[in-house]
């Protein structure tokens, strides 16, 4: 192990591909680099709230830490600092203001040493910190410590869980949600470093996904529903975990046809028939930040509320959801106003529908001339805005309109 203190140019350092805090792809550029961190959709760079606490000039009570490769001073510590002594320096730019870049000198000292001393005071420095993500600490641990694949890392290999959705990234997840005893209540387990799993892989996604669901809402968080992964589930999703109990485990993903290895290991029981619950807007839907997008999910989160405790409910809660519609669709329609926005969007988002979604639509009525009336007598007539079926009706074709108007 050898280290010495090596004064280097700012203009030579190369910033590090594979921080944890955000990897990408191996032959980035610094200047690619940059443009993640600026952009920081994982939140962990906060170069503006580092450039703060610098105070204007370059701290040398923290140094980089560089491994020579091919020739090449790789940061694999102090990437944040580098960059803004990078933009300091206009070695690299970007659009964003960074206010109070730091006064850079053009060498600093850095901590020059072999790779596997710099991967060792890496995770020493930041693995335990909260400036790492567990799926990132992982990986890292399991890439360059010679670690065996954490569970975690098992899961997001299988079904991509962790990685598409942001707040299934952390320790709670990790830890209790995905813990084995509410793996094996959710009908998985871990079995010889792989995901196995008593459910198709449509009906895996379908129950992982409301899941995540439920996470984002904080249905199920360190302080409500702490550990009862099942009770905040959809009911058809419940039904599903009870009718595939006794099917046989598998490995996660495969589908019917490749998992036939062996006529007794696949064989699975006839499930029983169930009719699956009508399902707010249709599906889930990605729209722009704002008003529109915020208003669709506090009603998506309205309506889950409501399926979780509808026992405890009266049957003119539903109003309210029907209600929330003629609001969402007026926020949608801005200064177009309602008939407007349906006269625009109306035709092509049924174009888009299942063929079970528009005889949905037909067998409550709900059509380019009568779903105006709809909405308004939503706002005003008590009686009328009890039928729920009615109202999933009309979130399924305003959902669709919303997201050929709002979508990203």
């Amino acid at each position: 192990m050898e280290q010495k203190i090596v004064e280097l140019k700012i203009s030579d350092l190369v910033l590090w591909t594979e921080n944890p805090r955000d990897p990408i792809d191996a032959n980035a550029k610094d200047q690619e680099i940059v443009d993640v961190a600026v952009a920081d959709k994982s939140g962990l760079w906060k170069l503006s709230s580092l450039a703060f606490q610098m105070g204007g000039y370059y701290d040398y009570s923290e140094i980089p830490i560089v491994v020579f490769e091919d020739d090449k001073p790789i940061v694999y510590d102090g990437n944040r600092r580098v960059i803004l002594a990078k933009l300091a320096k206009g070695l690299v730019s970007t659009s964003t203001v960074i206010k109070n870049l730091p006064s850079v000198p053009d060498l600093i000292p850095c901590n020059v040493c072999d790779k596997a001393t710099a991967i060792k005071s890496v995770l020493r420095k930041h693995g335990s910190t909260g400036s790492w993500r567990p799926l990132e600490r992982d990986k890292f641990i399991y890439k360059y410590q010679g670690g065996v694949k954490s569970d975690f890392i098992i899961i997001d290999e299988s079904t991509g869980i962790i990685s598409r959705h942001e707040k299934m990234n952390q320790g709670f997840v990790k830890n209790e949600v995905f813990s084995p005893s509410n793996l094996s209540k959710l009908g998985m387990r871990i079995n010889d470093g792989r995901l196995e799993s008593r459910h198709e892989k449509d009906e895996l996604n379908e129950i992982l996904e409301d899941l995540c669901s439920k996470v984002e809402r904080d249905f199920l968080s360190t302080r409500k529903s702490r550990g009862d992964v099942i009770s905040v589930l959809d009911d058809k999703n419940k039904q599903l975990i009870e009718d595939n109990k006794d099917n046989t485990f598998e490995v996660a993903g495969y589908s019917s046809i490749e998992s036939k290895s062996s006529e007794i290991q696949s064989k699975r029981r006839t499930k029983r028939t169930r009719v699956e619950p009508l399902q707010i807007f249709g599906k889930p839907l990605t729209l722009k930040g704002g008003d529109v997008n915020n208003l669709y999910r506090d009603i998506c989160d309205l309506y889950s509320f409501y399926q979780m405790n509808k026992s405890h409910l009266s049957s003119s809660f539903t109003v309210l959801i029907r209600m929330s519609l003629r609001l969402l669709c007026e926020t949608a329609s801005g200064d177009k106003g309602i008939p407007e926005y349906v006269r625009m969007y109306f035709n092509n988002a049924k174009k888009i529908l299942s063929k079970d979604e528009k005889t949905l639509l037909s067998n409550h009525n709900v059509k380019e001339n009568s779903i105006v009336q709809l909405l308004q007598t939503g706002a005003h007539n008590y009686s009328a805005s009890q039928n729920l079926d009615q109202t999933i009706a009309i979130s399924i074709i305003l959902g669709a309109m919303i997201q050929l108007s709002h979508s990203k």
